[in-house]
């Protein structure tokens, strides 16, 4: 199992970014899938999950973020838009598969 993000960067107040994690070893459309963020000096958060099509946000970001899945492409996204600096994080792509998948992180900075 393997799980790599992509997608991160700098973009100031207000813009957007799509976050991808690539899966491999699995396929994602039979298990949850999660997004989590952990900023500097804070305990890492769920963000975002999605599971037989069925979302769940964390109230943060409800309303400006949407957790999709590709199943062709085996991948998951994080469209992330309005974005605010309180966004400043890494964020993790996860799944449990008998025990818990962590990808190695994408850094997104909102910053002007």
């Amino acid at each position: 199992v393997q799980l790599v993000e992509s997608g991160g960067g700098l973009v100031q107040p207000g813009g957007s970014l799509r976050l991808s994690c690539a899966a491999s070893g699995f396929t994602v459309s039979s298990y949850v899938m999660r997004w989590y963020r952990q900023a500097p000096g804070k305990q890492r958060e769920l963000v975002a999950a999605i599971s037989s099509g069925v979302t769940t946000y964390a109230d943060a970001v409800k309303g400006r973020f949407t957790i999709s899945r590709d199943n062709a492409k085996n991948t998951v996204y994080l469209q992330m838009n309005s974005l605010k600096s309180d966004d400043t994080a890494v964020y993790y792509c996860n799944t449990d598969i008998w025990r818990a998948y962590w990808g190695q992180g994408t850094q997104v900075t909102v910053s002007s």
